[in-house]
């Protein structure tokens, strides 16, 4: 299934996210997948979605949700990859977790993800370039929480070097630990060599790998 998770301009005001989250449902209903979104009582005219017709709606006011997930592959899009982006990736887990143990893969994406640029640290190496390609884009407009956004997409760019981009991804996954520590957990970045973030005991233990993407549009045009 996609999830979708609070895809609103309040939230993105520069619609970084908005092409990709639109690839994204296009991809989905292609393939007869359910699509759900996740919204808030952010008023209607914000989200941003072309298709305006999920399968599902259900309000998540963080980007938690308590539905079952009777699935083995979840894609997502949408969301503040810090904030409610990660409520939704954390309760995936969980509802995971309560299940027998499985294989399974969760998707990103990346230019149908938001972000702030928070996980970005002063002793990263492409730090000095973020904040210039921050400044950029919040160019004249004005401060505060609505529009200082980019998508995941974006800041791969700016991080360019694979190893540092496997290095920050690593870095903004939720507690797999926590909350799946049984489980073999795995990274993938596009056609990169699989990482191993968690080994498991065992021959085949059961495996969640984290696979990011550039855009769904992209995907479709290789497979």
């Amino acid at each position: 299934m996609l999830i979708v998770t609070h895809a609103s301009s309040s939230y993105d005001a520069r619609f970084s996210s908005k092409r990709g989250v639109d690839e994204a449902v296009r991809f989905a209903r292609d393939r007869g997948m359910p699509v759900i979104f996740l919204q808030d009582d952010t008023p209607e005219r914000f989200y941003f979605m072309e298709d305006c017709a999920p399968d599902y709606k259900v309000y998540s006011e963080g980007g938690e949700f308590s539905f079952p997930l009777p699935v083995s592959h979840v894609y997502v899009v949408g969301g503040h990859l810090e904030l409610c982006l990660l409520a939704t990736l954390n309760d995936i887990l969980l509802a995971w977790s309560r299940q027998a143990p499985a294989n399974r893969t969760i998707t990103f994406f990346m230019d149908g993800i938001y972000s702030n640029g928070h996980s970005v640290e002063p002793d990263d190496p492409f730090y000095d370039d973020f904040q210039r390609f921050m400044g950029v884009i919040m160019y004249g407009r004005p401060q505060g929480e609505h529009w200082p956004k980019l998508n995941l997409l974006e800041t791969m760019g700016v991080i360019i070097k694979e190893e540092g981009e496997l290095a920050y991804l690593s870095k903004i996954l939720p507690r797999y630990d926590r909350t799946l520590s049984d489980y073999r957990v795995e990274l993938q970045l596009n056609d990169s060599v699989v990482k191993v973030l968690q080994a498991a005991p065992g021959w085949h233990p059961p495996t969640v790998r984290f696979q990011f993407l550039d855009s769904a549009q992209r995907y479709n045009s290789v497979h």
